[in-house]
């Protein structure tokens, strides 16, 4: 019989060990296993929140990136606008700055011409002065209608025609005749019409207005036509028609017209002759007043400056639409910048007929 085996004690405990520790090592491995599960669920939350809150701030950013895109389109383009605008601005100033030494080199040649034809009328004054005293008057004496008293000297106008079966005056009312110097009429032009009308040189004209038409005989027919961009009547219920010298009243609100008319705008002598050619008949005489060549053809011009070569083309342009045959006596009340003037209307008197004077500041 075959013997039993004895079981060792030593053998069991070291199997109990091994058990225990292979408990302990599984228990610990399920520990830390769960310990690192939860920290990594929250380890995940914070970085979804920290990548979304990233991509909020790159979507921020995205949209702060095209702001500031068309932003910088924007000022592109203002800033291209203003470039251009510089641009204009230093041309604009750079014709000014040739304007300017245009003037001065014509001013002194001016003053000298200016003098000159002084001297000249003068001269013409005392030579009719004598020829008056030995040629009886044709005219007899008490047939003016109205009567003007001025404080200056009125022979400065002897050799002025004013007679005719129909006499028009064409008055230039543009903003150059406030003042005979660029500077003050620039300065004039945006003063209220009671200050415009009370400007001198526009009180010289209208007084000058207010004498021509005591001379008119009686038997004359008249109109003041005014001109500036534009043309027509003083009395607005007048247009194309001629009015009788012997109507003292009618002349007197003709005259009072004129001076309640403020200078405005810019000067088209197109248009003053265009006017001339709607009444009918057409005058006979012509007495116009004005202080230089126009600035304006038949429309507005784009341009802010004119030069004096500019001006005599728009002035040639406008003799083309005078009718032929009628003369034109020009008063000329000169104009500070405008050379040309003077001798572009005596060859318009020597043309016509009439006759070219530029009367003193206190005239009449």
């Amino acid at each position: 019989m075959a013997r039993r085996r004895e079981m060792s004690v030593f053998g069991l405990a070291f199997l109990d060990a091994m058990t225990c520790g292979l408990g302990a090592v599984v228990l610990l491995y399920m520990v830390i296993n769960a310990s690192v599960g939860l920290r990594a669920g929250q380890l995940t939350g914070e970085l979804e929140a920290e990548a979304s809150r990233l991509e909020e701030e790159v979507l921020d950013g995205h949209r702060n990136l095209v702001e500031l895109r068309n932003t910088l389109r924007e000022l592109e383009r203002e800033y291209r606008i203003a470039r251009g605008l510089s641009q204009r601005l230093i041309e604009t100033v750079e014709d000014v700055q040739v304007e300017l030494a245009t003037y001065d080199d014509t001013t002194i040649a001016r003053r000298e011409h200016l003098n000159k034809l002084q001297a000249d009328l003068k001269s013409l004054e005392e030579e009719n002065k004598r020829l008056s005293a030995l040629a009886p008057s044709e005219e007899t004496p008490g047939d003016k209608v109205r009567t003007f008293v001025g404080d200056g000297d009125r022979q400065y106008l002897t050799g002025l025609k004013v007679g005719g079966d129909r006499v028009l005056f064409l008055v230039d009312a543009s903003a150059s005749m406030l003042d005979r110097t660029i500077v003050n009429v620039v300065r004039r032009r945006n003063l209220s019409d009671e200050s415009k009308i009370r400007a001198k040189k526009w009180r010289q004209a209208a007084a000058t207005v207010d004498w021509l038409t005591t001379q008119l005989p009686k038997r004359s027919n008249f109109q003041i036509y005014t001109f500036n961009e534009k043309a027509g009547p003083v009395l607005e219920d007048t247009a194309g028609r001629w009015l009788s010298a012997s109507d003292r009243k009618v002349m007197d609100r003709a005259v009072a017209a004129v001076r309640q008319t403020p200078p405005e705008g810019g000067t088209s002598l197109h248009n003053a002759f265009d006017a001339l050619r709607s009444l009918t008949p057409l005058p006979d005489n012509v007495i116009l007043l004005t202080d230089g060549l126009p600035t304006q053809g038949a429309t507005p011009g784009n341009r802010r400056t004119v030069t004096a070569k500019n001006r005599l083309k728009l002035y040639n342009q406008a003799i083309k639409n005078l009718p032929s045959r009628i003369p034109v006596n020009t008063i000329l009340f000169p104009m500070e910048g405008d050379p040309k003037a003077s001798s572009a209307y005596w060859k318009l008197a020597i043309r016509t007929g009439g006759s070219f004077l530029s009367p003193a500041e206190d005239w009449p």
